[in-house]
């Protein structure tokens, strides 16, 4: 066979769908560029993707190969999004995803929620940090049995501790176990802040924040200062939850901040000695509210008593095999790695109708 030019390894690029924008990898303009070394036989496809080890854009991947297979040449693939910002301009240039995960109430298990997003995250295969970014009630290294206090550098630099492959930043590890937290606005704009640009955070595909409950003082400050990809909303299936995730949802509608989905925590209870479910905070309310409100369901997940004993020992429960509990967080996760994908390549996509790549 001839050697491939690159106008035909575009054509054959141009059979290759997006499995979530209706379109042609091409035609999307997700295609930064093509290079075909014939000395090396090698084909280098750079791509606008986004969420890295995301099933979506895993499987659109392989996709891209399949379609170049029969040239003969390997195949090299990079995934790259567009700068829009110079890298001093921009806030943590060196995380590719910051998800925020909400509540507008406390007591629905946003905590787990992102602490089983982030270790899930992680157990794909991505670079994750997770910041506790509740300062009033930090628990997240309690979830995650993480007792190592952050170092810091002959610059000041904080340097943040790891498990479980996450790399962790939290108001729990400057004060101690029994200090109460009691600081007016000012004071939770400024070590918001500080914890963001005094953080070596290293190469990060994922930063996922745990927000305070409510529509406060740290999720403005977190607005106004990150870059966010997009926000996760947690809720049970009570009508008083959703009431205040409807509050949630208000809030980063106004600041035009992406909503990835809506989960469902506390979904059904399963007796472990006679096997009925028991609807003990009602059922369905979450994917109902993601229904009425044009927006993804990212799952449900059961109330079960071994999400407790993880959050308490330490040990995210989505890291378990043979568990109906952990497969529902990682069905969770997928879900959100998804969209951040879609959110990355709609973007992607914008920016390349105004401004179309070199060919």
């Amino acid at each position: 066979m001839t050697s491939p030019t690159e106008s035909a390894v575009r054509d054959r690029l141009g059979a290759v769908e997006d499995p979530d924008l209706g379109d042609d990898v091409v035609s999307l303009g997700l295609v930064n560029a093509v290079d075909v070394d014939d000395d090396e036989r090698r084909i280098r496809v750079s791509l606008a993707l986004g969420a890295p080890f995301s099933p979506n854009e895993t499987q659109l991947a392989a996709n891209v190969r399949e379609a170049l297979a029969d040239f003969d040449y390997d195949v090299d693939l990079s995934a790259s999004l567009p700068a829009e910002r110079s890298a001093d301009e921009e806030v943590l240039p060196n995380v590719t995803n910051i998800v925020a995960v909400a509540s507008g109430k406390g007591g629905v298990g946003k905590s787990t929620v992102a602490v089983n997003l982030a270790a899930g995250l992680s157990q794909l295969g991505a670079r994750v940090g997770l910041f506790d970014a509740d300062v009033y009630g930090p628990n997240v290294p309690r979830m995650v049995d993480a007792d190592e206090a952050p170092k810091a550098t002959e610059d000041e630099t904080i340097v943040p501790p790891e498990q479980y492959g996450m790399k962790l930043m939290s108001m729990a590890f400057l004060v101690g176990d029994d200090d109460p937290v009691i600081w007016r606005g000012p004071m939770v704009h400024q070590l918001i802040t500080q914890l963001v640009e005094d953080v070596d955070w290293g190469e990060l595909d994922y930063l996922v924040l745990d927000l305070p409950p409510g529509t406060g003082d740290t999720q403005l400050t977190i607005l106004q200062t990150l870059p966010l990809t997009g926000a996760v909303i947690a809720t049970t299936p009570q009508e008083v939850a959703l009431d205040d995730a409807n509050k949630g949802l208000r809030m980063f509608g106004k600041h035009d901040t992406n909503v990835l989905g809506i989960v469902e925590n506390m979904s059904g209870f399963v007796c472990p000695d006679c096997g009925s479910e028991h609807d003990v905070f009602g059922k369905g309310g979450g994917k109902q509210f993601a229904a009425d409100n044009d927006l993804p369901f990212l799952g449900g997940v059961p109330l079960d008593p071994a999400v407790r004993e993880g959050g308490d020992g330490g040990a995210p429960i989505v890291l378990e095999e043979g568990s109906d509990t952990a497969d529902a967080f990682r069905v969770v996760t997928e879900n959100v790695a998804n969209n951040v994908g879609v959110v990355q390549r709609r973007k992607a996509s914008r920016n390349a109708a105004r401004d179309p790549p070199t060919q």
